[in-house]
């Protein structure tokens, strides 16, 4: 981990892998710090420091914090129902050697946890733990991506909170919205949550 100054409140720490990200991660929310927020990415963490923080006191403080499990939050997962019926279903599936209902088998089984939140307000970026996840992304990007569509690209799986253009292979869609301005919190996922897939009928 390398921990760099981001401008005058902030800490941006630099990792290797996703995997230590998810790591630290879980490790910094059950941490006593002097922090605004802990923002994840997909190599890095943005620790923001409140009004009376000295950047070099928690940077020492973060140093002495050791790796934790990242297999989500406590308590039960997020249950997001989907269908199964996207129209890059078996352009993804054959991309990864799977067939179509190997693809969904393996998509169901998955412990997917959401590594980190951006694109668009509520757009969780999940990453699995049990199978190996590559999806090449369209080598044309669709101008629009209709909203709720369950979709893979690389290492993560994530739902589209609202219509957007988008590269990612559409595998199916979600029947419960991803973001909602009228519930407490909008977002359904946040970084750190586990996250179960449902097929519904």
């Amino acid at each position: 981990m390398r921990i760099l100054p981001s401008g005058s409140r902030a800490l941006l720490l630099e990792f290797d892998s996703l995997e230590d990200v998810l790591a630290q991660y879980a490790a910094l929310q059950d941490a006593d710090l002097p922090v605004l927020d802990i923002v994840p990415a997909g190599r890095t963490i943005l620790v923001i420091g409140d009004r009376d923080a000295d950047l070099r006191s928690l940077a020492g403080q973060l140093e002495t914090i050791e790796p934790g499990e990242h297999s989500g939050h406590s308590g039960d997962p997020v249950e997001v129902p989907v269908r199964y019926d996207g129209e890059d279903l078996a352009d993804a599936a054959a991309a990864l050697g799977w067939s179509s209902e190997e693809l969904v088998r393996r998509h169901l089984e998955e412990q997917w946890t959401v590594a980190f939140c951006g694109f668009a307000p509520g757009f969780g970026y999940l990453a699995g733990t049990k199978f190996e996840w590559d999806t090449p992304r369209r080598e044309s990007p669709r101008t629009k991506v209709p909203a709720g569509s369950l979709a893979l690209a690389g290492e993560f799986t994530g739902v589209y909170p609202r219509e957007s253009p988008g590269g990612w292979q559409l595998i199916g869609h979600a029947l419960v919205d991803a973001f909602d301005l009228d519930r407490d919190p909008p977002a359904l996922l946040a970084p750190g949550a586990s996250v179960r897939f449902v097929e519904s009928s």
